[in-house]
């Protein structure tokens, strides 16, 4: 069992930067992937990254690569996602979600938490 608490969203303009962290309990969290997914008001919850779990490997989405980069410390049983360059359409609800394998679908992954939201202003 593996349960996740994200922090670090907020309120930023257009340009700017935010660091989401994701906390997560359990003493299994280094065996796991992490993905990041976002949710937009009215639009199905999309992946944004994913990391392996010794980080080893990374997956972007088109939309965020080059701006947001994602990284764990398996140590502290964190992973982050840096995000910069933000735009209007990142805003949504930031969900950091486990899985056995690395994927970008929702449904390979078991556990999630109960979001932050991101919203950037123009």
């Amino acid at each position: 069992q593996v349960q996740l608490v994200e922090s670090g969203g907020g309120l930023v303009q257009a340009g700017g930067s935010l660091r989401l962290s994701c906390a997560a309990s359990g003493r299994t969290f280094s065996s796991y992937a992490m993905g990041w997914f976002r949710q937009a008001p009215g639009k199905e919850r999309e992946f944004v990254a994913a990391i392996s779990w010794s980080a080893g490997s990374t997956y972007y989405a088109d939309s965020v690569k080059g701006r947001f980069t994602i990284s764990r410390d398996n140590a502290k049983n964190t992973v982050y996602l840096q995000m910069n360059s933000l735009k209007p359409e990142d805003t949504g609800v930031y969900y950091c979600a486990a899985s056995r394998g690395l994927g970008s679908r929702v449904h390979n992954y078991d556990y999630w938490g109960q979001g932050t939201q991101v919203t950037v202003s123009s």
